[in-house]
């Protein structure tokens, strides 16, 4: 440091990425306007100016910058805010150079470093720390304590030591090293290591801002420390790292001469004997495979031949391979078909459900009658006696033609049966019974929520993990080519980004497509013709179009409360006593108490919660047994029916026998059987509008407006008349000269509004309510109806007949208004309870409705 300079000094600031170390000449290249500046006051002055390191982001972090930084924040320092360091180096500008690129290159020479004392402007320049305005401060040069010569001698030699294993281990200059041999002063030496260390920025600041030697030798020891160990263990994973690559090369060319070796010896047979099993497998079902489907396997079975084993291409092959031999083709099951015992095996596993049933066993003689057919005709044909006398090439071609034509007309193609209702009612549980009835396995495919079509039809053998799609999987766990499949929830298919499912349904469900079905990791077609697919549905009508027309329907309908009684008795609590081990001299249910459960802790279509129901009776009763050592046999009542379950729910709320004006009991379906709809209407003073509300969907808005509408031509035509109250009411208000429909506004209301509700099915229960309130004519709780009805008054028919009137027989309706074509068409469908517990009126029109409901 020249000897004119007497500090403390005012210099230029010139803020650098990194430290600066004493002694150290360095070039800086900078663009910003404010190191420009500074540089340029530093030619202009003196020559020296201060470099100062800038602040990282996470400033704090470390505990030095922390205590620091708190230390000044607490003394009101102004220093703690600038956006660089305090300490730097006192340097001299040696050269300045302006690139081509707009930047500057600054060559500066440490001198010695300096601690800023105070900012001479800006005052704060951490407040604006992209301004280009030049930062001067007042510096001092950083002085050390004295230290005892012969401590820091020991220590030095400490630190001289790290240092060379330091250099061992890594690239450390040899010219350093012979520096630090010639060097006297430890602060010199300290900043030497220091500079070809890469240390952070808090620990170079904490090194170079503190005047204590002994202080600064062992930070500085310590950072070696810390860098030998990284070190060591990067040279470590490094020689792992290289120790494993040459294992495995080893061990690659070892097992390749083993290879070769065992070749020339005619020890290395497996790698033939696998190859030679695939073969032989091969030609064993060579006579049931198409030619495509030979050609195939034969051609990936001689390039897996061809290919060495450890290749990623010779596993993908292999697993390719075993899987398509996996495939059982040319194996049926051998058992004949017999109506007589599905119809036993249906019988004893389900309880009603007469026609499903025999659908079921129309269905089956069909097949059954074709087999016998095929039979006999390829026993006629073993009979005839064989003609020696030469034929001509045309007469055998024709001969071969009726031939196939005879196998074709007798091989058993049927339609594609879809059980559809609500949940619980035994759809999935048919389909069991017919794969027991005909000795056959049961495949079933969840299709609820499936959208890639590649888990139906395959993933290429492209793909990583490529497998068969779930049809071909269910024929190898079969181990059969025509088991029963079962494809459950086929209304709950989704249609994503990864193509539409359905489409591959409309293959595998066609029986004259699903003879060459195909399988994209198979790449070939595989006959699915003798599958017998069963599908299964809550909602037809969310099924495309298309894959209906492919199926044929069957209905299974609610249970009536006799059934479900029927049902407890003969198949669920058996079921569940044995289940939960118990047997009926310890627990018995009455027939009340059966009775009850179905009507109050259940609320179906179907007897899946009432299972859940029994179940939760049964598990108390079995912890009973086991805690009470003085148990006694139970015969469950309804009394005792509160001590073992919590919650009641009222499935359907009884009619009310008084007759009420504004409401009407309609009929509705939903996807868990039927159920009666309650329509509640009032009037307002107003002008003949109609206000709806309930959760409606735009069908049963129009049907609403359509109702409203069929209402106010008949009070036009005086074919509907209101109650002397009414007329009294009208006849003071005569001044008005309006239609009495037009004095008031209708609030037309469905209860449950959080139910969605849609259809057209209420029009005619919605036009009662209207007609009840506007005339002040009551209407019996005890009349329930449904009916679609048009603006000319006609009463159209409905779907869902079945349930509406078995959920009219649940709530205690004694007359129930239908369609006159359901009347007609329907009603043999409907359980003779059901029948005998309630009058069935059919209606035509709006007229004959009015009749019923207001017959005075």
């Amino acid at each position: 440091m020249p000897n004119t300079q007497q500090f403390p000094i005012s210099l230029p600031v010139l803020i650098e990425e990194d430290f600066i170390y004493p002694f150290a000449i360095a070039p800086i290249f900078t663009q910003g306007e404010r190191n420009i500046k500074a540089a340029n006051a530093a030619l202009d002055r003196n020559d020296l100016l201060i470099v100062c390191c800038q602040k990282p982001e996470d400033f704090g972090a470390s505990k030095h910058e922390a205590q620091d930084h708190a230390q000044a924040t607490a003394q009101g320092n102004s220093l703690a805010q600038m956006p660089f360091y305090d300490v730097g180096v006192v340097c001299k500008i040696l050269r300045k150079v302006s690139l081509p690129d707009g930047r500057v290159k600054i060559l500066v020479q440490g001198m010695a470093l300096a601690k800023i004392t105070a900012l001479l402007t800006p005052q704060n320049p951490g407040e604006n720390a992209d301004s280009s305005e030049l930062i001067e401060a007042e510096v001092d040069l950083i002085g050390y304590q004295e230290y005892d010569g012969a401590r820091v001698e020991a220590m030095m030699k400490i630190l001289l030591e790290n240092v060379q294993n330091y250099a061992n281990i890594s690239h450390f200059p040899p010219e350093m090293l012979k520096t630090l041999e010639e060097t006297n002063d430890p602060n010199r030496i300290i900043d030497l290591i220091a500079s070809t260390l890469h240390l952070k920025k808090g620990e170079a600041y904490a090194l170079l801002a503190s005047d204590d030697v002994e202080a600064r030798m062992m930070m500085l020891m310590d950072f070696l420390s810390q860098e030998i160990q990284a070190q060591k263990l990067q040279k470590e994973i490094k020689s792992r790292v290289h120790n494993k690559l040459e294992q495995t090369n080893k061990e690659y060319f070892l097992k390749e001469q083993m290879r070769q070796i065992q070749k020339e010896l005619g020890v290395d047979k497996q790698r033939d004997e696998e190859i030679d099993e695939f073969t032989k497998k091969l030609e064993s079902i060579k006579e049931f495979l198409n030619e495509d489907a030979y050609k195939e396997i034969k051609k990936q079975i001689n390039r897996l031949a061809k290919m060495h084993q450890d290749s990623a291409d010779a596993n993908l092959l292999q697993n390719y391979v075993e899987w398509v031999l996996e495939i059982p083709f040319g194996k049926y099951a051998k058992s004949e078909l017999c109506i007589k015992n599905v119809a036993k095996q249906l019988d004893l596993d389900h309880y009603s459900l007469t026609k499903p049933k025999e659908r079921i066993i129309e269905y089956f003689a069909v097949r059954e009658l074709l087999a016998k057919n095929a039979k006999a005709l390829e026993s006629k044909e073993s009979k005839k006696p064989k003609k020696h006398e030469q034929t001509s090439a045309k007469s055998q071609a024709e001969s071969i033609k009726q031939e196939k034509a005879k196998a074709e007309s007798t091989k058993a193609r049927g339609t594609i049966l879809c059980f559809y209702g609500p949940p619980g009612v035994g759809k999935t549980s048919l389909a069991n019974s017919i794969a027991t009835a005909i000795s056959r396995p049961l495949v079933r495919i969840a299709l609820g929520g499936l959208e890639d079509v590649n888990e139906l039809r395959g993933h290429r053998r492209t793909y990583i993990g490529a497998m068969p799609g779930r049809i071909v999987q269910g024929l190898i766990e079969a181990k059969e080519m025509n088991p029963v499949v079962v494809l459950d929830e086929i209304d709950k298919i989704s249609r994503g980004v990864r193509g539409d499912p359905t489409s591959v349904l409309l293959e595998v469900l066609d029986p004259e497509q699903n003879v060459e079905f195909r399988d994209y990791y198979t790449n070939f077609s595989i006959d699915l013709s003798q599958v017998i697919f069963i599908a299964t549905a809550n909602d037809i009508s969310q099924i495309p179009a298309p894959l209906r027309d492919r199926m044929e329907f069957i209905a299974i309908s609610s249970y009536t409360p006799q059934e479900k009684e029927q049902i407890a008795h003969k198949y669920l609590i058996p079921q569940e006593l044995k289940k939960h081990g118990l047997t009926s001299d310890q627990l018995r249910f009455s027939k009340e108490s059966v009775r009850v459960l179905i009507e109050r802790y259940t609320r179906e279509a179907g007897v899946r919660n009432l299972r859940r129901t029994f179940a939760a009776i049964m598990r108390k009763v079995a912890t009973k047994i086991l805690q009470d050592e003085k148990f006694k046999p139970i015969k469950l009542t309804p009394k005792q029916i509160p001590d073992y379950l919590d919650k009641v729910v009222f499935e359907i709320e009884q009619s009310s026998k008084k007759p009420r004006i504004g409401v009407v009991n309609g009929l509705a379906w939903t996807s868990v059987g039927g159920d009666v709809l309650k329509i509640e209407a009032i009037k307002l003073q107003g002008k003949g509008e109609l206000k709806l509300t309930g959760s409606l969907g735009d069908v049963m808005k129009e049907s609403a407006q359509i109702a409203h509408s069929v209402v106010k031509v008949l009070l036009e035509n005086g074919k509907l008349k209101s109650s002397a109250k009414s007329s009294a009411e009208s006849k003071s208000k005569q001044r008005t000269k309006e239609p009495l429909y037009a004095q008031y506004t209708i609030h037309l209301h469905f209860p449950e509004g959080a139910t969605p509700k849609d259809g057209p099915s209420a029009g005619i229960a919605m036009a009662c309510v209207i007609a009840s309130i506007l005339c002040e004519k009551p209407i019996s709780g005890e009349i329930a109806m449904t009916g679609e009805l048009t603006l000319t008054g006609d009463v159209l028919q409905i779907g869902g007949l079945k349930e509406k009137l078995i959920a009219a027989h649940k709530a205690g309706i004694k007359r129930a208004l239908i369609p006159k074509k359901n009347y007609e068409r329907d009603l043999n469908e409907i359980p003779t309870e059901v029948l005998d517990s309630m009058r069935i009126i059919p209606v035509q029109t709006i007229d004959e409705v009015f009749t019923e409901v207001f017959p005075h």
